[in-house]
């Protein structure tokens, strides 16, 4: 069993170990009060906290709300970034007069659109001289410039006599060009 005592400020009972009254805070022998909150900040000593450190804790305390006030600010910004591009595009006109698709493309004159397309012959121009190898793409009909001619013909030395009956040398024949099959 406990032993009681009576506090000399209050005169109310209390544990006769107590070093406080409970009650009025005060010494119990002497009656005399003391200041509480500096008995608890001698003894707990709290730390000194930064505007940062206030911030954090305050997060840390509240998450559910920190949280979800971040989403809601997340999705406001994606909403008005949103309004501003579709603002801007509904704004924004081309010069450019409108071309129908009917002249970019006609897929109507296809019987099967996953048919394959085969590519057009090449027609390679070869001057002999690997190093020098063009490549064109000669249409049917398409004939030399007179001035690309009259350059050849000054380029190419004259032909020697030959005697009679000796067989002229034969230029060299271009290689066919490889079929690229279309890849599917």
């Amino acid at each position: 069993m406990s032993s009681q005592g009576v506090c000399a400020a209050c005169n109310r009972t209390i544990d006769a170990a107590a070093k406080l009254c409970p009650y009025c805070g005060a010494n119990p022998q002497t009656g005399e009060r003391l200041d509480t909150q500096a008995l608890l900040q001698e003894i707990f000593r709290p730390k000194e906290m930064t505007t940062s450190d206030t911030v954090i804790e305050y997060a840390r305390q509240r998450q559910g709300i920190v949280v979800a006030a971040s989403l809601f600010i997340g999705f406001l910004i994606i909403v008005a970034l949103h309004q501003f591009v579709t603002r801007r595009n509904a704004n924004v006109a081309s010069d450019l007069p409108a071309v129908p698709l009917t002249e970019i493309t006609d897929v109507t004159k296809r019987s099967d659109p996953l048919a394959p397309v085969p590519i057009p012959d090449l027609n390679f121009q070869y001057d002999g001289t690997p190093r020098r190898m063009r490549t064109y793409v000669v249409e049917r009909g398409a004939v030399t410039p007179p001035e690309v001619l009259a350059a050849r013909a000054a380029a190419q030395p004259a032909p020697a006599q030959q005697p009679p009956g000796a067989v002229a040398p034969r230029p060299p024949q271009p290689a066919p060009a490889p079929v690229r099959q279309p890849t599917r």
